[in-house]
């Protein structure tokens, strides 16, 4: 039986001693240069320029750079050779095609991104049926639910627009490759806690958004907890973290003098107003974090 041997890069076509390129996918196919001339031609098109052969002769720097860079046998990948044709533009003196040819790079970095979102849909929703993701059981105020699974899909959607879109590169690349964790990127675009004027929901009462139910200024303390309740689960979608009011034994006392209450009837509403901000609702799918 005869030997099998893997095609140099001479037998397959190719001077240079590159013979193969890793895709993003981690698939390995053929180098050719034929692609760095497009790609860089198709870039000083971009900004007016039309001497194909001048973007064979940049093409062929890149390869040589290629070939002092790798040696026999090691494989680039695509971002690793993209890197070189930008320096090689750069310092060649093409800085108007190297600026087309990073904002289609950076243009083709976004296009893929979006389209590993819709493609990953399937397996959201699978990960959190399984509960396969670690991000399922990250809130411990959030119950696995069908409430929960509207939370989570749209979260992962959430979080990878803020990685992308607010942050940094830099910041969203070392994110990813975990140098730091940016928490509760699924809110990557709103604030995190915050603290409420008891005070004012007692004179003014619970309103002021257009097209709204209003309530007036509850006089009984009941009505008064009712209230609370009431915007805090309001409040919880609208932050990442704990919503909170301050002063609450002083400033709900008056109530107690004016309804006469008993040690027991007090006792009754605090335990209405502790177990109605730990039950899961449907307005915010979880525990009002308060």
């Amino acid at each position: 039986m005869g030997e099998t041997k893997e095609n140099t890069s001479a037998e397959i076509g190719n001077p240079y001693r590159i013979s193969r390129i890793k895709k993003r996918d981690g698939r390995v196919v053929e180098f050719t240069k034929e692609k760095i001339t497009n790609a860089v031609f198709n870039a000083a098109k971009a900004v007016g320029g039309h001497d194909r052969r001048q973007a064979e002769q940049l093409a062929d720097k890149v390869a040589t750079i290629l070939e002092f860079k790798y040696d026999v046998g090691e494989t680039p990948t695509v971002e690793e050779v993209q890197d070189v044709v930008e320096t090689v533009l750069i310092k060649s003196g093409h800085a108007k095609t190297a600026k087309a040819y990073i904002l289609y790079r950076y243009h083709q970095q976004k296009v893929r991104e979006t389209k590993s979102v819709a493609i990953d849909c399937v397996n959201t929703i699978g990960d959190y049926l399984k509960q396969a993701d670690w991000r399922v059981n990250e809130n411990s105020n959030e119950a696995f639910s069908f409430s929960g699974l509207l939370l989570y899909t749209a979260g992962k959607v959430i979080a990878n627009y803020a990685l992308n879109e607010i942050y940094t590169p830099q910041i969203a690349d070392a994110h990813k490759k975990g140098y730091f964790h940016i928490h509760d990127l699924n809110h990557g675009f709103i604030g995190y806690c915050a603290g409420w004027s008891l005070k004012n929901l007692l004179l003014w009462g619970f309103g002021g958004v257009m097209n709204k139910v209003d309530a007036k200024p509850s006089k009984h303390l009941g009505v008064v907890v009712h209230q609370m309740v009431n915007y805090i689960g309001c409040l919880q979608m609208e932050f990442a973290g704990a919503q909170a009011f301050s002063s609450v034994d002083t400033l709900l006392a008056p109530f107690v003098k004016a309804d006469d209450l008993e040690y027991k009837n007090v006792k009754q509403e605090m335990q209405k107003l502790v177990f109605s901000l730990n039950i899961p609702s449907r307005w915010g799918s979880q525990y009002p974090f308060s």
